[in-house]
């Protein structure tokens, strides 16, 4: 544990701006002093009490509620005060003054600062300081944060889940099983000579295979839990006047987007943030892609940044304008632009054809891809429905746990770990340092998610991103 972490801390725990309660947090060893500097008096621990917060001269900052609780009963894992004082920036910025300020003051019955060392907190430094007293697992650390950045409700349950430990459940579930073919593999290394077979009346490889299966439901798992996270950007893209900002205020369902019949409306990128099934969908609508005479300079800039979003996308919705098509340039123009497209993105990225503007189309023509009307609605629920079958997601269940990508990619490597595993066990006693050295690297990775083995710089990088009061 660094030194910063033996520090006593003190931050403001809501959110910015004015509001009806704010709440300043402060969290360390030993409080009591500063709690009667602060609020006169002592304080019955996990009780709240109605009184003033005094400043330096007794007068008081504001009045509300104070509660006090005591090691290891707290959301740190340390001695915890909660001032919940009126929600006003300035008054919260008071109270965080004054605890400061009265930390730094001696206490007359020991001649020693009541606090020292109190500073204001880094961000995610609570929910730090939770993880390292073992009060919550990296997993469910992030789950705080993902809980406050939810954009659906299903992000959020799902989040809630991780919070209580459901992910971390599986994860833990996983490990157990590996320890224990661990064991069972370096007692056979440690004992060659036994005449016993360790593995073979162990059932290792059963073991293993049913280690393999667990470990690709919750793979599944956390791979639905990420999207429901980070969901998918969406790029809409193909020529002027071909309705890409027509699409976008159909999936958004509000007017997001200029719409005019000129060519070249659209000079710069447009993005909004929808849900369909409660999965995030960041349709992101851009400059038509042309070339030639009548592009100026402004125009220009949006075509590049255009491409830059479509090269940065999860999907491309390519829009084709129904009642141009057959027309020798407007085909012309399609096809480079499809050709650009695919030599341009990886092959994990799709390209979805989108065939536009089916109600005023003269004839419906049968081609590959999804014919609608962003004007009348028609076709929009099979592009939703395409998109949710693009990004793999299935229909959400109640046991559904919010994931990072981080977690994905540990139990990406889990898997990997068992694979070489598995063939190292066919090949017997000639292979077991191996398998053992295997089976070690999959547990590791598995002790990523939840902490148990982590380096210091990605503790930095996680909590890092929180806000100030977590």
């Amino acid at each position: 544990m660094l030194a910063r972490h033996q520090e006593p801390i003190v931050a403001i725990a809501t959110a910015p701006g004015r509001g009806a309660v704010g709440i300043v947090r402060v969290s360390g060893r030993k409080l009591s002093s500063l709690i009667e500097a602060l609020c006169g008096r002592s304080l019955k621990p996990r009780e709240a009490t109605y009184l003033p917060f005094a400043d330096a001269d007794g007068s008081p900052i504001d009045h509300g509620l104070a509660l006090s609780f005591v090691a290891p009963h707290s959301f740190t894992g340390e001695d915890v005060l909660e001032l919940q004082a009126h929600g006003g920036p300035v008054v919260l910025q008071l109270l965080v003054a004054r605890c400061l300020q009265a930390a730094a003051e001696m206490d007359t019955a020991t001649g020693q600062p009541r606090l020292a060392g109190l500073r204001v907190a880094q961000p995610g430094e609570f929910s730090e300081r939770a993880f390292l007293n073992d009060k919550i697992d990296l997993a469910q650390a992030e789950a705080i944060a993902d809980l406050i950045d939810a954009s659906t409700e299903a992000a959020a349950r799902s989040a809630s889940r991780s919070l209580a430990g459901d992910f971390s459940k599986e994860i833990h579930g996983l490990r157990d099983a590996l320890i224990h073919l661990r064991m069972l593999v370096e007692a056979t290394l440690d004992f060659p000579e036994e005449e016993i077979d360790f593995l073979q009346k162990a059932d290792a490889q059963g073991q293993l295979n049913r280690l393999q299966t667990a470990v690709m439901t919750v793979l599944g798992k956390a791979r639905q839990g990420a999207l429901l996270r980070e969901g998918i950007k969406v790029v809409i893209a193909g020529q002027p006047n071909a309705g890409k900002s027509s699409l976008l205020n159909a999936l958004a369902g509000a007017e997001l987007a200029i719409v005019t019949p000129i060519a070249g409306t659209t000079r710069d990128v447009v993005q909004q943030t929808i849900q369909i099934e409660g999965v995030p969908l960041h349709v992101i609508d851009t400059a038509g892609l042309r070339e030639g005479e009548g592009v100026d300079e402004v125009e220009q800039i949006g075509i590049a940044r255009a491409w830059g979003q479509i090269e940065n996308a999860d999907a491309v919705l390519f829009l084709h304008d129904l009642t141009r098509v057959g027309q020798a340039d407007y085909d012309s123009a399609d096809a480079e632009i499809s050709t650009r497209l695919h030599s341009r993105l990886p092959a994990s990225v799709a390209v979805i054809d989108v065939w536009n503007k089916a109600d005023a189309a003269p004839v419906s023509l049968e081609r590959t891809g999804l014919n609608l009307s962003a004007r009348t609605g028609e076709g929009l629920q099979a592009l939703r429905q395409q998109l949710l079958q693009q990004a793999g997601w299935q229909q959400a269940s109640e046991g559904l746990f919010i994931a990072r990508e981080r977690h994905v990619q540990a139990l990406h490597r889990v898997r990997e770990h068992l694979e070489v595993a598995d063939a190292h066990l066919a090949a017997q006693a000639q292979n077991l340092d191996l398998l053992a050295e295997e089976l070690r690297l999959g547990q590791n990775a598995l002790n990523e998610i939840t902490g148990e083995f982590s380096a210091d710089d990605l503790l930095g990088v996680i909590f890092s991103s929180f806000c100030i009061g977590k």
